[in-house]
């Protein structure tokens, strides 16, 4: 799916592939993974999207993450 936002275009299935490529490695890699992409460090897994996909990547990590409440223990 494609979603448009604002004059960008973001590819919805290419985002939902990375949020799960990113997840499959852990809790603990997907905290590093979040704080690496917001300090604008490039991982393998997001290479080719723009960085407004990047920034939908974040966000789905985070919200996949909220259950965490950043200690890696669900709760």
């Amino acid at each position: 799916m494609v979603i448009v936002m604002g004059c960008t275009v973001l590819d919805q299935r290419r985002i939902e592939q990375c949020v799960e490529a990113l997840c499959h490695k852990g809790c603990q890699a997907v905290w590093a993974d979040i704080n690496a992409l917001e300090s604008g460090k490039p991982l393998p897994e997001v290479d080719g999207l723009s960085n407004t996909e990047v920034r939908a990547v974040v966000r789905e990590l985070r919200a996949v993450m909220a259950v965490y409440r950043g200690n890696c223990a669900a709760g």
